[in-house]
């Protein structure tokens, strides 16, 4: 199998697996324990959230540990939320967050906080001028994502730290597609919380961490002692090695982004040669190396997502399916693209693992499968 769809999840690495093995089955003990296996969990504990913290160039005190990003970005959101200062409840979101962030969004909104979504252009880059427009002193936080995950575009991280802090507000960051992919300081990002998640970066599901910068105060929303009080929980120990292993083995990530965006561009360029109807959102603004999020003329994508399994390919829809049928991508509704159009949306995201010999595969296997279809589209899934 071809697996184009590390956006969604990526394989626990070998290096990952060695090191949760032994904290399975020989440090299983509760790392709040005082008695010698509690302690032995503790060191294990004390020594992985030492790694990850050099790996994401923070403090050890600044890493919270969560079961993914989705906790991380509650954590984040309500946590910085509940600590804002009097007079300042306004949160504002991207208007192409995570699906699941948005869902946040809307319940927060429900329950009376004052909730604004920033606009998006028509390239998927935030617009930093109604950004600027709207960040005023009555704001709590902005939560924005570091990289889309169905467009691959990148968000203008540091301009909103500055006008965030301008204004006296916190900036959360979603970094989940961003860490692991392009090169990554806490230190040197601007925002003040941001959240990741293990199983991005070919470590364990269920595992991710919130850095929250030294000072920044945040109601906790899990109560326990754990995680200096801000995360209460016993801590999933094997997954948390498995982060530090998986964040340890990244390597030279500018080298391995450089390959990716390589690979991306030949599998782009071969199948706009051989299908003159194909598009892909985020070509002419900075994106993730590995994503192509595309369109095949107006086929929808469940007719190209039919035809790569065809040819043992697994890949992605940028349609969410509701149980009304299929609607539209938010992502590329909120960029101004036709119904019609983000229903034709196919994500191949390349990872660690892609070689090139996976797109030349693709490259002379896929166009084949397709180029008849143009002639009578849009087709009905078959």
């Amino acid at each position: 199998m071809i697996y184009l769809d590390h956006n969604a999840t990526t394989p626990p690495s070998a290096a990952v697996v060695a090191a949760m093995l032994p904290v399975l089955t020989s440090v299983w003990a509760n790392a709040s324990s005082q008695h010698g296996p509690g302690q032995d969990a503790r060191r294990v504990l004390a020594a992985a959230r030492a790694s990850v913290a050099k790996a994401l160039g923070c403090k050890t005190a600044e890493v919270v540990f969560t079961s993914g990003a989705t906790e991380a970005n509650h954590l984040a959101v309500r946590g910085l939320l509940g600590a804002a200062p009097a007079g300042r409840a306004r949160v504002l979101f991207s208007s192409v967050e995570h699906a699941g962030h948005l869902k946040l969004a809307r319940a927060l909104a429900s329950a009376g906080t004052p909730v604004e979504f920033l606009p998006v252009c028509a390239d998927g880059t935030l617009d930093i001028d109604a950004a600027a427009q709207r960040i005023g002193p009555d704001v709590a936080l902005v939560s924005l994502m570091a990289a889309n995950n169905e467009t691959g575009v990148l968000m203008p991280v540091a301009g909103v730290a500055a006008l965030a802090h301008a204004a006296g507000a916190r900036l959360h960051v979603d970094a989940t597609q961003f860490i692991g992919k392009q090169p990554f300081c806490f230190a040197d990002s601007g925002a003040d919380a941001v959240s990741l998640s293990a199983h991005k970066l070919h470590g364990p599901k269920g595992v991710g961490a919130l850095l929250l910068r030294q000072g920044v105060a945040l109601a906790p929303q899990v109560l326990g002692s754990q995680e200096r009080g801000r995360r209460g929980g016993t801590e999933n120990l094997a997954g948390i090695a498995g982060l530090a292993a998986a964040l340890e083995e990244l390597g030279d990530i500018a080298a391995e982004s450089v390959r990716l965006s390589g690979l991306r561009d030949a599998l782009e360029a071969g199948l706009a040669r051989a299908l003159p109807g194909l598009h892909v959102w985020g070509q002419r603004v900075p994106r993730l190396p590995g994503t192509s999020y595309l369109r095949f003329g107006q086929l929808p994508a469940e007719v190209v997502l039919q035809r790569l399994e065809r040819l043992d390919v697994a890949a992605s829809s940028g349609a969410a399916c509701s149980s009304g049928g299929s609607e539209p991508s938010h992502v590329l509704s909120a960029m101004g693209v036709p119904p019609e159009e983000a229903l034709a949306a196919v994500r191949l995201s390349l990872g660690r693992g892609t070689q090139a010999a996976d797109i030349e595969h693709l490259l002379a296997a896929l166009p084949p499968l397709l180029a008849p279809l143009f002639l009578t589209s849009p087709l009905e899934p078959t």
